[in-house]
């Protein structure tokens, strides 16, 4: 068997990917965020005060990486932890004002970032190119 990587689904999302996160680096680099952040933030601007084991559960991130870059982002003064009222083995994280600031502004660099990235697609190409990116997603999720 002949392994082409130019027609390997495998390869092609991972070197898309790899080009979309490039491209985002360059977006929010300005903004004091970088790629590792940028997951945790969106899901802290979603919902702020969430423990460890939640983030855990939403991003697929080794526990170890997850800690890391949280250490740098409290570090930083991104984010603080505080003790967990109903339970006191866990921590929450919570955003702080430095956290919070560029919230509207990675969101926008992250639409320019589609926006660049899918531009040689029609409406209708973009709809079935996503469409398809989400059946693969949910396949590899419940099987």
């Amino acid at each position: 068997m002949k392994f082409e990587k130019e027609n390997s689904a495998g390869y092609l999302v991972n070197h898309t990917a790899r080009l979309f996160a490039a491209g985002l680096q360059e977006r929010i680099t300005p903004l004091g965020i970088t790629i590792g952040q940028f997951p945790i933030l969106l899901e802290l601007w979603i919902k702020d005060g969430v423990t460890q084991r939640e983030l855990l559960e939403k991003l697929a991130l080794e526990q170890a990486t997850l800690a890391n870059t949280l250490n740098r982002m409290e570090r930083d003064g991104l984010i603080v932890r505080k003790k967990h009222p109903a339970d006191a083995r866990s921590q929450q994280i919570w955003l702080t004002e430095k956290g919070q600031a560029p919230r509207d502004s990675a969101y926008q660099a992250a639409s320019d970032q589609n926006e660049h990235s899918l531009a040689p697609l029609s409406d209708e190409e973009r709809e079935q190119f996503l469409g398809l990116m989400r059946r693969i997603i949910n396949a590899a999720h419940s099987g």
